[in-house]
């Protein structure tokens, strides 16, 4: 049996007879000579066949495309003029799967790619994407476990809502109408605080919101955490920690596939290395006012364009806290020095790129839960699971949610959050 390695691998031998498969990425040839990129997830090589070691077999090799998967074997040597400065020698080959025509070429549309974007994962872009991706979601986990968090999982399917009905996707449960896929965890994550005091989750949460911008997803990853016996700037702290864990785990592991993507690695070096930047709302408000000549009436939620000026004055994210009560939720606690605004909070990225985080210290007073509920159209009557964990040994908690692929479009640069997932899921495209 032959034993393959990575491509990485066999450069990282650098000399002698190697073994390795993929896909051809680029090829070109002449009379004498074919010159095949080969790719595997690890990275590219560039694969060299001489006519003259395999002229019985030439048109077949001649004809190879673009994307047909090959087994190669052969000799590896530096060569600087190599795509990656190494080549092989091919001595033997197998075609395992042709290519014909492929579809994906130069300069073509964003909506071509989108409705091929089954075959565009495959681009040295979005490969690049998705192991950054990758090391995101695993830094998250580590975060949360190496802090004496438990993974905890709520159900997708949800009978209340928590962050607004005009953006729930309703679902015909067996007939049943008060049916929704959750936009959050939150609701059925606190009362297990009661069980296991520190949870996380990273689900899908989804939002029928008609918005097209760059920022929306209506399907999305959400990381998410509760806690109980947190104080409002517990949940500051651990929003603050975990995305500089995450950004320091992309900057050690992904040098390379930031540079595919054309990243410039030194804005992201201070969120790694510095304190965020944390300021109340009126405070917000004033800095807008001053440094960017924006008045915000106050009492109104900061809108896109606020938050991208706000945090193009900062080289970290900036942690925006005590916002009005009129624009959050209502199991946001008051702030006990001024009623009119709650322990919330948004984590701004840097860049423009705006919220990534929002959480909030959660109001543990049973009676002021009920008179918010009525107060937002809500019938308490429905939320009787969760006013429970009020009636029965309530303490002071918090949490927090995380759009996960903000998180990663932030990171890697990109224009659109639907470059930071797999198969974005938006108010217009459902398929692929």
């Amino acid at each position: 049996m032959t034993q393959y390695s990575s491509i990485q691998e066999a450069m990282h031998k650098g000399s002698g007879k190697v073994s390795v498969r993929g896909w051809i990425h680029r090829q070109r040839g002449s009379n004498k000579f074919k010159f095949v990129v080969l790719r595997d997830s690890s990275n590219i090589i560039q694969c060299i066949f001489e006519r003259e070691k395999f002229d019985k077999k030439w048109d077949e090799i001649d004809h190879l495309q673009v994307e047909a998967s090959l087994e190669i074997s052969g000799q590896i040597k530096k060569d600087e003029r190599a795509p990656t400065g190494y080549e092989i020698q091919v001595e033997s080959y197998t075609i395992v799967g042709l290519s014909e025509n492929y579809p994906i070429g130069k300069d073509q549309s964003v909506e071509f790619l989108a409705d091929n974007r089954h075959l565009w994962l495959r681009s040295q872009r979005m490969i690049a994407i998705l192991k950054i991706r990758s090391t995101v979601f695993h830094a998250i986990h580590e975060y949360f476990r190496n802090h004496g968090f438990f993974e905890y999982h709520s159900p997708i399917f949800q009978a209340v809502q928590c962050e607004g009905g005009a953006e729930l996707f309703s679902v015909d449960y067996f007939g049943k109408k008060d049916v929704f896929l959750g936009q959050t965890w939150q609701l059925y994550a606190e009362p297990a605080i009661f069980a296991l005091e520190k949870i996380y989750t990273i689900s899908p949460s989804f939002r029928a919101e008609k918005s097209k911008t760059s920022r929306h997803l209506t399907e999305y990853w959400h990381a998410e955490m509760e806690m109980a016996w947190a104080e409002f700037k517990d949940i500051q702290d651990h929003a603050e920690g975990l995305i500089k864990q995450v950004v320091k785990k992309v900057l050690e592991k992904h040098g390379p596939e930031l540079e595919v993507l054309g990243r410039d690695v030194k804005k992201l070096e201070p969120t790694a290395k510095k304190p965020f930047v944390r300021m109340t709302y009126d405070e917000a408000l004033k800095v807008l006012d001053q440094k960017c000549k924006m008045k915000v009436q106050w009492g109104k939620d900061l809108r896109t364009i606020e938050e991208e000026k706000l945090t193009k004055l900062y080289d970290v994210p900036v942690i925006v806290t005590h916002y009005p009560k009129v624009v959050k939720a209502f199991y946001m606690t008051e702030d006990p020095k001024n009623p009119k605004t709650v322990q919330g909070c948004d984590v701004l990225a840097p860049e423009g790129y705006g919220e990534i985080v929002g959480g909030s210290h959660r109001e543990h007073d049973l009676e002021k839960i009920k008179k918010r509920l009525v107060a937002q159209g809500e019938d308490p009557a429905q939320y009787e699971f969760y006013l429970d964990t009020r009636r029965y040994g309530s303490v002071p908690h918090g949490g927090f949610g995380m759009g996960v692929e903000r998180l990663i479009a932030w990171i890697c640069g990109l224009e659109t959050v639907k470059d930071a997932i797999p198969f974005p899921r938006t108010m217009e495209r459902y398929k692929p």
